[in-house]
């Protein structure tokens, strides 16, 4: 039924792929420019990169790879919370997370975090009001979810990166089920890391 988060790979892709796993001859490590199986593959790194930051309306320079969602979460929930662990150690998520958020919330509790784990409405929504509420002195990082994989609510994480700026807390945004499926501009959203 969780069809949004895992689907087998498009025939498409598979075509593209091939060609750079070494079933035509033709494969190369991005990092090692100094031969041509090299630069060509660094030259398709690239141009993903520029597909990439075209889809969600971004500079090239701001795609990072990782290996999948789960590393990206892990790394900036981690990443905030270990860099702003002196300003504070209060993580605002909600109980509809992905695993990979509860998972890395849950680490960082067992860590001396404190984590307020926001129960949707009737409607399945965490609202931005909920968010706000939620808020204390020690808070440093809000971890969303902008579509739900499950039951599909899409969250209003405009208005909830209003409030965390104006809190100057950062605002982790899981984007993975939303970014092949509604289109959006990531500058149009304030203080947000996908």
């Amino acid at each position: 039924m969780d069809y949004a988060a895992t689907t087998p790979v498009d025939p498409g892709v598979i075509s593209k792929m091939t060609q750079y796993l070494g079933l035509d001859g033709n494969f190369g490590n991005a990092a090692s420019r100094s031969h041509k199986f090299g630069r060509d593959a660094e030259l398709a790194v690239e141009k993903a990169r520029e597909q990439v930051a075209h889809l969600i309306c971004a500079d090239p320079y701001e795609i990072v790879w990782t290996s999948g969602a789960t590393e990206s979460v892990n790394l900036a929930i981690k990443g905030v919370a270990h860099a702003y662990a002196e300003k504070g150690r209060h993580i605002v998520t909600s109980t509809l997370e992905h695993r990979a958020v509860l998972d890395t919330c849950s680490h960082l509790a067992r860590h001396g975090y404190e984590i307020t784990y926001l129960a949707p409405d009737q409607d399945g929504l965490i609202s931005p009001n909920l968010v706000k509420d939620a808020l204390r002195e020690d808070t440093i990082l809000v971890s969303l979810m902008h579509v739900n994989n499950e039951v599909g609510t899409i969250t209003d994480v405009n208005s909830v990166g209003e409030i965390t700026r104006k809190n100057q807390i950062a605002f982790h945004v899981d984007a993975a089920q939303s970014v092949s499926r509604l289109s959006f501009d990531v500058r149009g959203w304030p203080n947000v890391q996908l």
